[in-house]
């Protein structure tokens, strides 16, 4: 087991480290922390030795050229990509390239992490028979996914077995909309209450450094649809939860890429009566964005208009193209992209000594891409973007 966490003093140490082959705003500030701001995902792949070997080979790669935020599961690849991040990392730190406390380390749990052809029949003899149990059946929601405290805390102790580690950086719970598939609002926000304890007193044993909800479409969603997630009221929870601390919801994770622009463009939470986009919104309550498929998992591959990929100065593929656009987003933290193959960490890593993109250039795409997707049926006429307005709301500058 590593031991210790990633650190103001860590991060730093790594970002001196790599001022030669890094532009030096290709690092961002996350609270005491320095992150990357192009970050790896573990996402894809099947559940076997060949997948297991790639993405050692592609969190190898990525440390070694300025990556130091690593996102995972425990149910991503069946635990096969937490495991093979944990070796990697053990590596790395036993070969005296890295030090614990430079990597940000995330993972996430709620979703069941075993291949079972009968889901409910095995959460049942796992965790509703024990007659120490207080999980019911209704606690599992869709056939695949729980957030009750005590599944939680086993899911949390099998993701630092998988990683090797004594604390993770960000603990997410993973796609908690999935329950508002089968319960009421006011039953979800109780039990994300109690997962939430849950996970303050991990942080409390050290066993997280902070937590946050992943997200697919709860926090893109329109503020009407049974799937929304209010950030607001999610942070008001950890705060009742939290007492006389700081809470330790510092994190949000959802897609944000040239085809899905909600976070930005979209007013999906409210902050009191004023209807805001997820990024001004996580900004004033003091939650840190990092965006997910970045890439649009390859979708955006050969398919960006030239008179956009020509907006691109010296950057020449549509991977580069949308990585770069993601992370040059106001006020996102790190853009995840999922790597395996030496060939695409040289293409995107390559970012690594190129700055974001500015305000201005940004807001010109962003508009381009905003016609584009409206040309083809692709959001809605509430889709408006002013980066004034939005560098206003977050107390930002407008350029980088």
């Amino acid at each position: 087991m590593l031991l210790g966490r990633a650190t103001a003093a860590g991060t730093r140490r790594y970002q001196e480290r790599h001022k030669n082959d890094c532009v030096s705003d290709h690092f961002r500030v996350a609270g005491e922390l320095i992150a990357s701001s192009i970050g790896l995902g573990t996402y894809l792949g099947e559940a076997d030795e060949q997948t297991d070997t790639l993405m050692t080979q592609a969190v190898v790669a990525s440390v070694r050229r300025g990556i130091n935020l690593i996102d995972s599961s425990i149910n991503y690849r069946y635990q096969h990509s937490e495991r093979t991040v944990g070796k990697s990392i053990q590596d790395l730190v036993k070969s005296g390239e890295v030090s614990r406390d430079e990597l940000i380390i995330c993972t996430k749990g709620g979703f069941l992490s075993h291949p079972n052809q009968n889901p409910a029949d095995w959460f049942y003899q796992k965790y509703v028979e024990p007659s120490n149990s207080q999980i019911k059946m209704t606690d599992l929601v869709a056939q695949e996914h729980c957030i009750h405290p005590e599944f939680l805390q086993e899911q949390l102790n099998s993701s630092l077995s998988n990683l090797g580690l004594q604390t993770i950086d960000v603990y997410y719970i993973h796609n908690p909309e999935t329950q508002l598939q089968e319960v009421a609002p006011d039953t979800f926000y109780h039990r994300l209450q109690s997962a939430f304890k849950f996970l303050e007193a991990a942080a409390d044993e050290g066993k997280i450094a902070a937590y946050g909800l992943a997200t697919y479409s709860g926090l893109r969603v329109p503020l009407t649809a049974k799937e929304h997630l209010d950030l607001a009221r999610a942070k008001s929870l950890a705060q009742a939860v939290a007492r006389n601390k700081k809470d330790r919801f510092r994190f949000i994770q959802f897609p944000f890429n040239m085809a899905m622009l909600e976070a930005l463009v979209a007013p999906t939470q409210k902050l009191g009566e004023t209807e805001v986009p997820i990024l001004a919104a996580a900004y004033n309550l003091g939650i840190i964005p990092i965006a997910s498929s970045s890439l649009c998992q390859g979708q955006v591959v050969g398919n960006i208009p030239q008179h956009i990929a020509s907006a691109f100065s010296d950057i020449h593929t549509d991977c580069q193209r949308a990585l770069q656009y993601t992370r040059s987003a106001p006020g996102i933290l790190t853009a995840l992209v999922g790597m395996k193959t030496l060939e695409h960490i040289e293409e995107n890593l390559t970012l690594t000594a190129v700055s974001p993109l500015d305000r201005e250039k940004f807001s010109e795409l962003t508009h381009s891409i905003i016609a584009v997707l409206k040309a083809m049926n692709i959001g809605n006429d509430n889709w408006t973007f002013d980066i004034a307005k939005l560098a206003d709301q977050m107390n930002i500058p407008l350029s980088v």
